[in-house]
């Protein structure tokens, strides 16, 4: 009896360690998959995430600059070495600014120096640093930095009368990003052949001028041309992609110098529904392009009086120096004739975007700034057309500053072959320009409209189509389709074209009525598409127009023809 009872209560102890032990071990289970999927959930997280857990005195350094590094440490050290770096930093500021200075000197003055530069007591702050991974063989440095300071800066200024005139630079502030690049990476101390510095971007530049002892604006304009020289110099001399090279080990750092690669064309088209801007009659718009914001270097177009939709069909020329950072801006202006013209709106394309040796066909939105992204507000938009040619690619130039400066990049692609050599002074012989005169026979067939917008009480419209050549203002019309607002015409038009790089067509629909006709939208097209492809089919929307589109086939037969220039 008691061996029975011994056993039975032998098993029942078995039985609860067994069990007790499949719940643990399940308990653990569970536990670890808990626990892997927390460190999977963290390992998910973003910054934001964190920031909702964490109050911003508990933000760890890992969290709150993921990507820039506070510099503490840095800017301690620079307050303590500041005295020796004013001074070795303002006498190389002096000498390097001044000759540029002097190069944007203003017409009206005699001269522009220094005659007093430090930059004070008060050190630069660094607010964050980076490293950019760009593919290069070597290290890529950004360091943000912020600097309110007290400097002396006094430019000793000569007009032509005789007059001089001490102006002092005054409150100034400043903020910007400045690039190191330590290129080449070597092996021997301190492992780099050379350092590159530029101000990357330049977020803020404040300054005031003040004459020691008088006053700036009894010489009406000199405060405006000397804050344009100032900025003109500082863009023409430090500003990316220009950079300065401090060789560290002995050797030959000329690539890593700035200079041209390539050349971008564009095609200033139209703009269309800008802002009007002005009280009586509308604005007079003008454009201006840049890809350096230097003086020399910007382009203007012509003013096109009281249009908000004006067409220019002008081409410019940029110096391209990075490809992978420079980008197009436009600005589109209101001209005055009594005040300064008022800024429409503006826009950039980034070069990386377009693909060599192809030309791009776009329409950018006007905002009010390039830097704050939140303009919500309809100013327009500008129509482009781009090319970009880099240096030694197929079609492209070779060095446009030599004699041998042949044709645009757009003419390369068209036509190849109009150069001439002619004989120098010095007996050298070299390649002389020629402009490509594109002449040949657009043919154009109009095949029929889509969803055109009725124009009639019945909801419907008798459209037929005009065709304008801009330049010689030759006129071409189909035949009227009634009581239909999907029209089919089918009809062919030849126009002979002497320049084929800078005409237009313009394909206007109308209503045809008894009493008049009704205006139902246009497209304008550029013959750059057609030139390049001798032949395409499309279907264009109508621009002024609730709705529509045109469909339209066009081929070129060339005939080129080549004139010096």
């Amino acid at each position: 009896m008691g061996f029975v009872f011994g056993l039975v209560i032998g098993v029942i102890v078995g039985l609860a360690l067994i069990v007790g032990f499949v719940r643990s071990e399940n308990s653990r289970s569970k536990r670890r998959s808990d626990l892997a999927t927390t460190v999977a959930a963290f390992a998910k997280m973003t910054v934001e995430d964190s920031r909702k857990l964490l109050s911003p005195e508990h933000y760890p350094s890992w969290v709150f600059f993921s990507q820039q590094q506070r510099l503490t440490w840095l800017n301690l050290q620079l307050e303590k070495i500041w005295p020796c770096v004013n001074e070795a930093a303002s006498e190389l500021i002096k000498t390097n600014v001044e000759p540029i200075l002097e190069q944007y000197r203003p017409a009206l003055l005699a001269s522009l120096k220094f005659s007093k530069f430090t930059l004070g007591t008060v050190a630069p702050q660094f607010t964050g640093v980076s490293i950019i991974e760009d593919g290069s063989e070597g290290i890529t440095m950004e360091l943000e930095m912020k600097w309110d300071g007290n400097p002396s800066i006094i430019l000793d200024i000569k007009t032509y009368l005789g007059v001089a005139l001490p102006v002092q630079v005054k409150n100034i502030g400043f903020t910007g990003l400045f690039r190191l690049i330590f290129r080449p990476l070597v092996d021997e101390f301190p492992c780099f052949g050379a350092v590159c510095y530029s101000l990357r971007k330049k977020k803020n530049l404040d300054f005031t001028l003040k004459v020691i002892g008088g006053d700036l604006s009894t010489i009406p304009g000199l405060s405006d041309a000397i804050d344009g020289t100032i900025r003109d110099a500082i863009e023409d001399s430090i500003t990316w992609p220009v950079r300065k090279i401090v060789p560290i080990l002995p050797g030959d750092y000329s690539d890593l110098e700035l200079k041209p690669v390539g050349i971008l064309e564009v095609k200033l088209v139209q703009a269309k529904e800008l802002t009007n801007k002005d009280l009586i009659g509308k604005s007079d718009p003008f454009a201006e392009l840049y890809v350096r914001p230097l003086r020399n270097k910007m382009k203007k177009s012509r003013t096109i009086n009281n249009q908000l939709n004006p067409v220019w069909n002008e081409h410019f020329e940029f110096i391209v120096e990075d490809a992978s950072t420079q980008f197009l801006v436009v600005k589109i202006y209101d001209e005055e004739n009594v005040q300064s013209s008022e800024l429409i709106g503006c826009a950039q394309i980034y070069l990386k975007d377009l693909e060599p040796g192809k030309v791009k066909d776009v329409w950018l939105k006007l905002v009010k700034d390039l830097e704050i992204q939140r303009d919500n507000k309809n100013r327009g938009q500008v129509h482009l057309e781009l090319l970009y040619c880099p240096f030694g690619m197929k079609n492209g130039f070779t060095n446009p500053f030599a004699k041998n400066f042949s044709m645009t990049s757009l003419e390369k692609v068209l036509k190849s072959g109009a150069e001439a050599k002619e004989v120098a002074e010095n007996g050298d012989e070299f390649k002389k320009r020629k402009e490509v005169i594109i002449r040949g026979v657009l043919s154009v067939t109009v095949i029929s409209a889509d969803d055109l917008a009725p124009t009639d009480l019945m909801g419907k419209a008798d459209p037929y189509v005009v065709l304008t050549m801009k330049k010689t203002e030759v006129k071409n019309k189909t035949r009227v389709v009634n009581e239909n607002l999907n029209p089919v015409w089918n009809q062919t038009f030849d126009f002979v074209v002497e320049d084929g790089l800078h005409d237009m067509l313009t394909v206007e629909v109308w209503d045809h009525d008894t009493f008049g006709k009704d205006y139902m939208g246009r497209c304008i097209l550029t013959l750059t598409r057609v030139l390049l492809e001798n032949e395409y089919k499309d279907s264009f929307e109508l621009e002024g127009a609730k709705s529509g589109k045109i469909n339209l086939h066009l081929k070129w037969m060339a005939q080129p023809i080549y004139r010096d220039s």
